[in-house]
Parts: C-alpha cells; sequence; structure tokens
C-alpha cells in the first residue's frame, strides 16, 4: 500500500519544520496521538532519534515504535517502522509556494511475512482508506499549529 497526501499551509519553511520535528511535543499537536515515549536520541541531528508513538487507530489503541532513518533540514525526514510482519516508511516533506509551502506525507506498507500479504490483499482498501484519512487529519493539525503560531 502507497498513499501520498499533501496540505497547503501559510507559513515557512522554518515554521512547519519546527512543528514536524517536535516530535516530544507532537502528541499535543496531532490529536490523532495519545502518548509518546523516547527511546534513543542521537547526540546530534535527528536521524536514530527512535520513539514509542500509542494512537488510536480503527478504533482501538496501538503502540508503534518508529525512528528516523533519513533527513534534509527544512526539506524532509523519514521514519521506519516494522510491525505486524510488514514494514513501514513515511516521509513528510515540505515544498516553498508562493504564499507559503506544501506539506506532504507519503507512507508505504510492505507485507514481509505470508500472513501479512493475505491481510494486505484482502483488507487493503480498508487500510488504505482509514489511513488516508488519519494522515489528512494529522496534516491538518500541523496546519492549524503552524498558523495559528503567527
Amino acid at each position: 500500500m502507497k498513499i501520498e497526501v499533501q496540505t497547503d499551509i501559510a507559513g515557512s519553511k522554518e515554521d512547519v519544520w519546527r512543528v514536524i520535528t517536535d516530535i516530544d511535543g507532537c502528541a499535543d499537536t496531532i490529536r490523532g496521538i495519545e502518548k509518546i515515549e523516547i527511546l534513543e536520541r542521537p547526540d546530534s541531528g535527528l536521524v536514530g532519534l527512535k520513539w514509542r508513538e500509542t494512537r488510536k487507530m480503527f478504533g482501538k489503541i496501538a503502540t508503534e515504535i518508529m525512528w528516523i532513518t533519513d533527513v534534509k533540514e527544512h526539506e524532509y525526514y523519514q521514519t521506519r517502522a516494522e510491525s505486524h510482519g510488514s514494514v513501514y516508511v513515511s516521509t513528510l516533506s515540505i515544498a516553498e509556494r508562493d504564499s507559503g509551502v506544501t506539506l506532504t506525507m507519503r507512507f508505504g506498507a510492505t507485507p514481509q511475512t505470508l500472513a501479512s500479504k493475505i491481510m494486505s490483499a484482502t483488507l487493503g482498501r480498508m487500510f488504505k482508506g482509514a489511513t488516508v484519512k488519519a494522515v489528512r487529519e494529522d496534516l491538518h493539525d500541523v496546519k492549524v499549529a503552524v498558523e495559528g503560531s503567527r
């Protein structure tokens, strides 16, 4: 499964970057996230930052361990998680436009086990729709945080 969702934000790349890289505070910014617990913090930069994220998904509480694998400051960062027989890779990227920026989230789930491949084939459309909805809500919350701080 692969998805891409965008939102336009009236703010600078720096403003958006500050909000999306505040992993410690994202439970206060993004309504879908209930709790964040930092597990590993690199000496410098973001690559290697690892956290446990608890959120409500599909009506249930779900906890995943995620970490940042790649960064280009003020442009994008990429995260990875491995759970339920799949690898999940997300990228949040920022592109300037005339009156602000466009924030894009790309999300991909790659099943690794037979069971996860069967689940993906049978329930993939349902999960994709719910995932798109959750990502839209997350991006909207970032937009509100950035635009409200101006």
